[in-house]
Parts: C-alpha cells; sequence; structure tokens
C-alpha cells in the first residue's frame, strides 16, 4: 500500500485527536539512552502488545496500552518522513516523545513515563490544541 503525505499527516491528526488531553506534572528522572529498533522492538521496551493501524514501507504505525497509559507508537523508514510527519501532527496539539526514526504520542503523563524507558527528546504540539500546556499561562514552570 503507497501511502501519501497528506494521508500519513491524517493519520497522526487522528492518533493525536484520540489520545491528546491534560496531564500532570511529573517528576522527570534521568533520561536513558534513546532506544533504536523496530516498532516490535520499542513496544516490547514499555511492555505493550502492539495493535497495528498502519504497516507501510513509510511508517509504521500501533496503539499501544501499558501501565503508564494508552499511546501511539509510529517507526519511520527516513529522518525526513519522521520530520514531516512530525511538523503536520504537531499542528493538532499532544505530547510526542521523538527519538531516532520513532515518535510516541499521547497524554504528557503518559509520554513523560515513557521518556523514562525508551529515552528520546519530549516535544510539544500546538499550544491552542493544549490547553493547560506548557505553552499556556499557568502551567509548567520552567
Amino acid at each position: 500500500m503507497r501511502l501519501t503525505r497528506p494521508m500519513l499527516a491524517l493519520g497522526g491528526a487522528v492518533a493525536v485527536l484520540a489520545l491528546a488531553g491534560c496531564g500532570s506534572d511529573g517528576d522527570q528522572a534521568a533520561v536513558p539512552e534513546t532506544a533504536t529498533g523496530s516498532l516490535e522492538h520499542l513496544a516490547a521496551e514499555v511492555k505493550c502488545e502492539p495493535n497495528m493501524t498502519t504497516d507501510a514501507d513509510e511508517i509504521r504505525q500501533a496503539v499501544c496500552k501499558n501501565t503508564d497509559g494508552r499511546f501511539v507508537l509510529a517507526t519511520f523508514a527516513t529522518d525526513r518522513g519522521q520530520r514531516e510527519w512530525l511538523n503536520g501532527a504537531k499542528d493538532y496539539g499532544g505530547y510526542y516523545l521523538v527519538g531516532r526514526k520513532w515518535v510516541a504520542v499521547g497524554e504528557e503523563k503518559t509520554v513523560t513515563a515513557l521518556q523514562g524507558r525508551l529515552g528520546g527528546t519530549m516535544e510539544e504540539g500546538s499550544a491552542h490544541m493544549n490547553p493547560g500546556g506548557s505553552h499556556n499561562s499557568g502551567s509548567h514552570n520552567g
């Protein structure tokens, strides 16, 4: 199946809208070295059974649930494909844990907990779609 960029962006947007929500501030422990590997390997690292929603050459995407919460895990064939997906998806808000050729998307508390296992860099989507997010006044300090 060949996916176009608009289809990938739409898939990402749907995932973000389904999972986005307000999170709570959490203590952030030391971040481990960023994990690498297949979608299945990353899912095993965070103890979830991936429910595949997209399985294409350019992107593999699954919905996962573990003790940290519900999230979307996506892996990408290229760094450029990952960045294009992120640029489109972040317009819809949400919290993103970004590693090399992979992204986890979910509520802030879930993504923060995943960072403790997978490493990666936390990114936040558009402020207008994240009520109470760090881009809005009165939420996070720092």
